[in-house]
């Protein structure tokens, strides 16, 4: 890429990220907005993203990229806690990102279970249940525990105190995980 080009989807994606940021409805925030904020042509954001949905799937995959980078980095302690960690990390994300992350989930035909994010983090959390759970419920419940972090769910639990959410999370993640002998079957 040219260094121009690579200076121009830095400024749109920083200018994209503010304004998703500080909105309140993500559906207001627009590509001729994004172009005015990053001080470029409309037609650059359409040549390098197609269209607002490859916009905001590429700012939520940059910063799902970061977070991803943290918890790499991250070690230490049982499968449990990594599971935990990594929940921790993404309920974070969604508070921090709610708009963001809002505008993903609302695209049409743009599924939270389509997007990349969310394949690299449900294979994380299904390698980690899996050493814990044996592998027959790894799958699922990495799907269970990634709803509990759906947008949709955080933004309506919205005015509940993060310290509330992320306590409610870890209690899910531990009764999961612990709730049961490994190898047992998840319904009697």
């Amino acid at each position: 890429m040219r260094a121009d080009a690579v200076r121009n989807r830095e400024a749109v994606l920083q200018a994209a990220g503010r304004l998703f940021d500080t909105a309140d409805d993500p559906a207001g925030v627009s590509m001729d907005d994004v172009a005015a904020a990053a001080g470029v042509g409309k037609g650059t954001l359409f040549r390098r993203f197609g269209d607002r949905a490859g916009l905001i799937r590429a700012l939520y995959e940059l910063r799902t990229e970061r977070m991803t980078a943290e918890l790499e980095g991250e070690g230490g302690g049982d499968a449990v806690d990594a599971v935990a960690r990594t929940m921790d990390a993404l309920l974070r994300f969604k508070i921090e990102n709610r708009a963001l992350s809002r505008a993903l989930e609302s695209l049409g035909g743009g599924s939270p279970y389509t997007n990349a994010a969310y394949g690299g983090l449900h294979a994380r959390l299904a390698a980690l249940i899996a050493a814990t759970r044996g592998p027959e419920a790894a799958d699922f419940l990495s799907h269970a525990l990634l709803a509990a972090v759906r947008s949709d769910l955080v933004d309506h639990l919205a005015d509940w105190p993060d310290d509330r959410l992320k306590s409610g999370v870890q209690t899910l993640v531990r009764s999961v995980l612990r709730g049961e002998e490994r190898g047992a079957p998840l319904c009697r």
